[in-house]
C-alpha cells in the first residue's frame, strides 16, 4: 500500500482557493501541507512508546499562516536568507531588493514565497506545488518557475525536491523553515541534541550578513539563554562518515531526525525570536526556542561574496535540489 493523498477546503488568500493536504502511510503517520506558501503544517510520527504526535510547529487555521511573520513551515524563496543592503550586481546591473531587516533583505521580503498561493498537482504518492514568479517581482531578474515536490515514505522519510528555471540568469535559493520538535509538545527544544556534519560556519555581523571569514564550528550546545543563527558549511569527510548531514535527537520521546541534502551546507536557527498572534497545533503561542530550523540551502548572501560557491541560476538551466527528512526512533 503506498501513501494516500487527500484534501479539503482551507479557505481562500489573495482571491485563490487554499487547500490542507494530508500525505498519510500505511502505518498511519501522516504530514499536514498547504498550497499557501508550499507549507509544512505538521509531521506526525510515533514516539518510543508507539504514540503519534507532531514534530513540527504549526497552525490549526489558514488564517493563522496569513498573519504569520516568522516563516513556520513554509517554503522560502526567491532567495533565503540575507542579501546586504538589499542589493547586487548581476551583468553589470545593480538590483535592488525589498530591506525588510534592517537595511537588508532577508527571505525576499513581502514578495517571498512564503506567502504565494501555489498551484498543485497529485501524481500517484506525490503532491507538487507550483508557482510562477514574473520578471522583477522581490527585484529579482526572470520569470522563474517553481515545482516543489513532498513524498511522505512508508518508513516516515519525507522527502522534499526543488526545481526552478528562469528565462533570465538570476539568483535562486529554496528552503523549508520548519521549526522541529521532536518532544510533541515541550516546551523548548533544551533537550533535544544536535550534530552537523561540518567543520566549518561562515562568521557573520551582529547583523547576521556574512563577513567572507569562515572559522571552526564548535560543538552545537542548544543554550536558552543564546540563540545560534549560523550557516554550517557540510564537510565532505564527515558526511561519508555519518552517512547524514545533520542528527538531531529527543531522548524523552526517542525520536530522531536524519537530514541529508544535495546542498552544501545548513542554516541553523534556535528560534530565538519565534512569537505568533494565534495560537498553534500546542494551543499555546509560539515563543523562542520552542523549536528549532535546520535550513538547507545555498550560502546566505553568495551573489554579493564572489569567494563563496556561486548561486547563480543561468537562463534556462534547471535548479535541482533536494532535503530529505527521515524520522526514527533511538
Amino acid at each position: 500500500m503506498s501513501t494516500i493523498i487527500t484534501r479539503k477546503a482551507w479557505g481562500t488568500a489573495h482571491k485563490q482557493e487554499v487547500f490542507l493536504f494530508k500525505l498519510e502511510n500505511s502505518a498511519g503517520a501522516f504530514v499536514e501541507l498547504t498550497n499557501y506558501g508550499a507549507t509544512l503544517v505538521s509531521i506526525n510520527v510515533p514516539d518510543k512508546e508507539g504514540r503519534l504526535g507532531n514534530v513540527i510547529i504549526g497552525f490549526p487555521t489558514l488564517e493563522s499562516y496569513l498573519d504569520d511573520t516568522c516563516y513556520i513551515g513554509s517554503t522560502i524563496g526567491r532567495y533565503a536568507n540575507r542579501v546586504s543592503n538589499a542589493q547586487f550586481i548581476l551583468d553589470d546591473i545593480t538590483y535592488q531588493l525589498e530591506a525588510n531587516d534592517g537595511v537588508n533583505a532577508n527571505h525576499s521580503a513581502s514578495s517571498g514565497f512564503n506567502s504565494k498561493v501555489f498551484g498543485f498537482e497529485i501524481n500517484d504518492d506525490e503532491l507538487v506545488f507550483v508557482l510562477h514568479s514574473n520578471d522583477e517581482e522581490g527585484g529579482y531578474p526572470g520569470n522563474l518557475s517553481l515545482r516543489v515536490t513532498y513524498t511522505w515514505s512508508e518508513d516516515n522519510e519525507l522527502s522534499i525536491h526543488y526545481k526552478a528555471v528562469s528565462d533570465k540568469d538570476t539568483f535562486a535559493n529554496f528552503t523549508n523553515h520548519a521549526y522541529l520538535n521532536l518532544s510533541n509538545g515541550d516546551l523548548t527544544i533544551s533537550d533535544h541534541q544536535l550534530d552537523i556534519s561540518a567543520k566549518t560556519i561562515i562568521t557573520t555581523g551582529n547583523d547576521y550578513i556574512p563577513t567572507g571569514e569562515i572559522t571552526p564550528a564548535e560543538p552545537i550546545v542548544l543554550d536558552l539563554n543564546k540563540g545560534i543563527n549560523s550557516y554550517y558549511i557540510l564537510d565532505k569527510g564527515k558526511l561519508a562518515a555519518n552517512n547524514y548531514a545533520a542528527l538531531l535527537t529527543e531522548s524523552s520521546s526517542g525520536r530522531t531526525l536524519t537530514i541529508t541534502t544535495s546542498y552544501p551546507g545548513i542554516f541553523l536557527y534556535t528560534g530565538d525570536y519565534l512569537h505568533s498572534k494565534h495560537l498553534n497545533l500546542n494551543n499555546r503561542y509560539c515563543q523562542p526556542f520552542e523549536g528549532l530550523c535546520l535550513e538547507c540551502q545555498l550560502y546566505p548572501d553568495a551573489m554579493n561574496r564572489p569567494e563563496f560557491p556561486s548561486a547563480l541560476l543561468l537562463k534556462h538551466e534547471v535548479y535541482s535540489e533536494y532535503i530529505n527528512l527521515k524520522f526514527g526512533l533511538i
